[in-house]
């Protein structure tokens, strides 16, 4: 269950620092082409930002959901924002949300079993008599958490939102205190962010 735990925190990491230093996945982003980003300087943190669903939907603590926020806010101060307190100050406000889903990969592989499957005939010497037994099955069945982590802009006159970044990735790593990987990943998910910026992975 801990080790559950760590990987649904890690969710904000999206495997940006796994062992065998695989590519993070791209973010998927849309947004309201009718809105003008270039107004929009102050952010706030939406009041019901945090929350997880999922069929396992294991809570953060808060102190978990701090790290996560502290993350965007220095992602978005870097790209010049200023974070303030109240929404009622804010000309964006921004909302993460966590999907978490329990899968199974099912691999199913075959290999010639020529034990079985050669045959001696008087007409053919190597005939293959049997090829439902020319092979053996192996299936693998592997569960994993996979994990989709949702960024929402919202503009609070019509309370809508007018940006989204959606990550996918099946959870890895087990490490709650990374703050680094986090802000790392953070960047990432914000790459977007105003329309026209590019994702990077820093």
């Amino acid at each position: 269950m801990l080790a559950r735990i760590s990987s649904i925190f890690l969710l904000l990491s999206i495997a940006l620092v796994t062992a065998c230093g695989s590519t993070p996945p791209k973010p998927n982003v849309d947004f309201d082409g009718d809105h003008d980003f270039t107004a929009d300087t102050k952010i706030a943190f939406y009041a019901m930002s945090g929350g997880v669903t999922g069929n396992n939907p294991t809570q953060l603590t808060d102190f978990q959901k701090d790290r996560i926020d502290s993350a965007l806010a220095r992602a978005l101060e870097t790209k010049g924002f200023t974070i303030v307190e109240s929404a009622k100050d804010a000309d964006l406000l921004i909302s993460w949300h966590l999907n978490t889903q329990e899968k199974q990969d099912i691999r199913t592989s075959s290999t010639p079993n020529y034990g079985m499957s050669v045959g001696y005939s008087r007409y053919n010497r190597y005939a293959m008599y049997s090829c439902y037994s020319c092979f053996d099955t192996d299936v693998r069945v592997t569960e994993y958490t996979q994990g989709t982590f949702i960024v929402d802009m919202i503009d609070p006159e019509p309370n809508r939102s007018v940006w989204r970044s959606v990550t996918q990735s099946k959870l890895k790593g087990d490490n709650l205190k990374d703050q680094a990987a986090i802000d790392r990943a953070a960047m990432l998910v914000l790459g977007g962010f105003p329309p026209g910026v590019v994702p990077t992975a820093n």
